[in-house]
C-alpha cells in the first residue's frame, strides 16, 4: 500500500473535476482520480447541452428568471446570478479548450446553434448535436493529459476522507485493479463525484453515480441540504436492451410530441406549456398517465419533422434507436421517467467551500442553491464550469498558506477476511434500489416514506456488520454510500410538509406560502483510528 502527496486532491473526472484541475494554478501538484476510466462520469453521457446567454435577443435577467421559476421558489439568487452571469465566459473557455459546438450560417457568418429545452423562455442551449457531454469530456480530457502538474489515477474508489485537527487532508482510496487501499494526502481536497441516482431502480445515470462524495462528506461532519429533490428525467428509452439510455430533452424542444399508447397528446391537460414544461411537471404527468392506463411506457414522437432534420440534429438518438429496431424518422420512441439528477447535496458557499476546512464540493455533489426544488435543463453542466473555476481560484489563493498534512497510518485490513457471501451485497443493493423506487419516487406519501426508513435502518445494520468483517470491494463501498444517500433523501422528504418542485407528496398536495431548505446536520463524526478497518456510523 502506498502514500501519495499532492497539493490538491480532486476526486471525480467529470466536468466539475476536469474544470477544477484545468483552472488550477500551474504550479500546484494535482491528483485527479476517476472511479473507472476518465470517461466514466455522467458528463460523458450528457446529450442536451450547456445553458448560457449567447444571443442578443436573450438576456441574463431572462435566464435568471427562468431558473427561479423552474426552481419553484427555492433557488438562492446569489448562486443563480453567479452561474448565469459567468455563463458566456464559460462557453468561450470551452471553445478555447477545443469543444466544437454545433454552428449554423447566419448572414454569411458562422454562429452557435442554440436549441431550447423545458423551462427556458429563449433558445440558449449550446450543444454539439446530441452528444454534447461526449465532446466536452473528450476535449477537457485531451487538455488535462497535456498538463504536467496533473497526475491521473483511474479505477480508484474513495473510501473515506481523512480529517486531522478539524481539517480535511486527504482520503483513503481503494484501487479496484489491485484490491489495495492507498493514502492520498493533500492540502486541499475537492469532491467532484457526481450525483446519487443509482439509489433508484431506474436511472439514466452511469453505474458510478452512487453518491460517494455526499456520503463521505456527511460521515466527515458536513451538512447536506434538499436531498428530497431528486429529478426524474421524463424520457428514458424503454427497451430491454437499452440500459440507462436518455432521450434528450432537445427533441421536445424541437417540436417532439408526447403521446399516449393510442397516439393522443396529453401534456396540455397537465400544463399550459405542454411538452416544454419543466421536467418535474412532465415526469409527473407521464407517471400519472402510465399509472392511470396501466401502461408500461408512453411515447415521444418527432417523426412529423423531416427525416434529414431529425438525423442531423439527433444522430446519437437516431443511431441508438435504429440499432434496436426503432426508426425515429417514422416511429414514436417508447419512453419512461428515470432518476436523473440530484438537486441537493453537500452544502457549499459560492467558492465551493464546505463546512469542513480544506474540503470543497463541486457539481452535482454540491448544494449551492442554484437548482432550488427543480433543476432547469442544461444548467447542471454550466454549474460545473462556473463553480469549478471559482473553487480553483479560491484554492490557488490559499495554497501557499497551508501546511503539508502530517502522515497518517496505512489502511489496515489484517483483521478482516475475504467474503464468501457476496450475495448479501447484491441482495441488499437490489432491495434498496427497489424500495426507493416504489416508496420514495416521483409521487410519495408519508406512509411510504416511513416504510422506506424502516428498511433503511435494517439495511444500515446489515451493511455495517458486513463492512466490519470483510475486505472492501467497489460494490460494498457503493452500497455503503447508497444506504446513506437513501436515508438522507427520506429524512429530507419527511421534513417537507408540502409539495414543491420535484417533491410531490399526496399527504400535502399544496405548496406552502413560506418555506426554506431542508438542511440536515450530522452528529459529530465518530472518533476512530483511521488505519483500522472497523465499522463506523453510516
Amino acid at each position: 500500500m502506498a502514500t501519495y502527496r499532492h497539493d490538491v486532491l480532486i476526486i471525480g473526472s467529470g466536468a466539475a473535476g476536469l474544470t477544477t484541475a484545468l483552472r488550477m494554478r500551474p504550479d500546484a501538484r494535482v491528483a485527479l482520480l476517476s472511479k473507472g476510466q476518465l470517461t466514466s462520469a455522467s458528463t460523458y453521457y450528457a446529450q442536451g447541452g450547456v445553458a448560457a446567454v449567447m444571443d442578443q435577443r436573450d438576456s441574463l435577467e431572462s435566464h435568471i428568471a427562468d431558473t427561479h421559476i423552474a426552481g419553484a421558489g427555492l433557488c438562492h439568487d446569489d448562486a443563480v446570478r453567479k452561474t448565469v452571469e459567468n455563463g458566456p465566459d464559460a462557453i468561450r473557455w470551452l471553445i478555447e479548450q477545443g469543444v466544437g459546438f454545433t454552428q449554423f450560417e447566419e448572414d454569411g457568418r458562422q454562429s452557435l446553434h442554440l436549441t431550447r429545452e423545458g423551462g427556458h423562455s429563449h433558445r440558449r442551449v449550446i450543444h454539439v448535436a446530441d452528444a454534447t457531454g461526449l465532446a466536452i469530456s473528450g476535449a477537457l480530457i485531451d487538455q488535462i493529459r497535456q498538463r504536467s502538474n496533473v497526475e491521473l489515477f483511474e479505477h480508484r474508489t474513495a473510501v473515506d476522507l481523512i480529517v486531522q485537527d478539524g481539517r480535511c487532508t486527504g482520503a483513503y482510496i481503494h484501487d479496484t485493479t489491485t484490491g489495495k487501499t492507498d493514502v492520498f494526502l493533500a492540502r486541499a481536497v475537492v469532491l467532484a463525484t457526481g450525483g446519487a441516482s443509482k439509489v433508484y431502480l431506474y436511472t439514466s445515470n452511469p453505474d458510478v453515480a452512487t453518491g460517494d462524495g455526499i456520503a463521505m462528506a456527511w460521515r466527515a461532519g458536513c451538512r447536506v441540504a434538499n436531498m428530497e429533490f431528486m429529478q426524474f428525467h421524463p424520457t428514458c428509452l424503454y427497451h430491454p436492451k437499452a440500459k440507462s439510455f436518455l432521450i434528450t430533452e432537445a427533441i421536445r424542444g424541437e417540436g417532439g410530441h408526447l403521446l399516449l399508447p393510442d397516439g393522443q397528446r396529453f401534456m396540455h391537460q397537465h400544463d399550459a406549456r405542454g411538452e416544454l414544461a419543466p421536467r418535474d411537471v412532465v415526469a409527473r404527468a407521464i407517471d400519472y398517465e402510465m399509472k392511470r392506463l396501466g401502461a408500461d411506457c408512453l411515447y415521444l414522437d418527432i417523426s412529423h419533422k423531416p427525416a434529414d432534420f431529425i438525423i442531423h440534429h439527433f444522430p446519437t438518438v437516431y443511431a441508438k434507436c435504429l440499432q434496436l429496431g426503432i426508426d425515429i424518422t417514422r416511429d414514436p420512441i417508447p419512453v419512461v421517467p428515470a432518476a436523473h439528477y440530484t438537486c441537493g447535496g453537500v452544502m457549499t458557499d459560492l467558492h465551493g467551500r464546505t463546512d469542513l476546512s480544506g474540503l470543497y464540493a463541486i457539481g452535482e455533489t454540491a448544494f449551492t442553491g442554484l437548482h432550488g426544488a427543480n433543476r432547469m435543463a442544461s444548467n447542471s453542466l454550466l454549474e460545473c464550469f462556473v463553480f469549478g473555476h471559482a473553487a480553483a481560484q479560491d484554492i490557488g489563493t490559499r495554497l501557499d498558506g497551508l501546511a503539508e498534512p502530517a502522515s497518517v497510518p496505512e489502511w489496515d485490513d489484517s483483521l478482516v477476511t475475504d467474503s464468501d457471501e457476496d450475495v448479501i451485497i447484491s441482495h441488499n443493493w437490489d432491495e434498496l434500489r427497489r424500495f426507493m423506487w416504489d416508496y420514495v419516487g416521483i409521487v410519495r406519501t408519508v406512509k411510504r416514506l416511513q416504510r422506506a426508513m424502516h428498511r433503511i435502518d435494517l439495511l444500515k445494520r446489515e451493511i455495517a456488520e458486513y463492512y466490519s468483517n470483510y475486505r472492501i470491494s467497489n460494490d460494498l463501498l457503493e452500497l455503503r454510500n447508497l444506504v446513506v444517500i437513501g436515508e438522507l433523501i427520506i429524512r429530507c422528504a419527511l421534513q417537507r410538509c408540502e409539495s414543491r418542485g420535484l417533491h410531490y407528496i399526496l399527504d400535502y398536495p399544496e405548496t406552502a406560502a413560506e418555506t426554506g431548505d431542508s438542511i440536515l446536520t450530522p452528529a459529530a463524526p465518530v472518533a476512530r483510528q483511521p488505519a483500522c478497518h472497523l465499522a463506523d456510523t453510516i
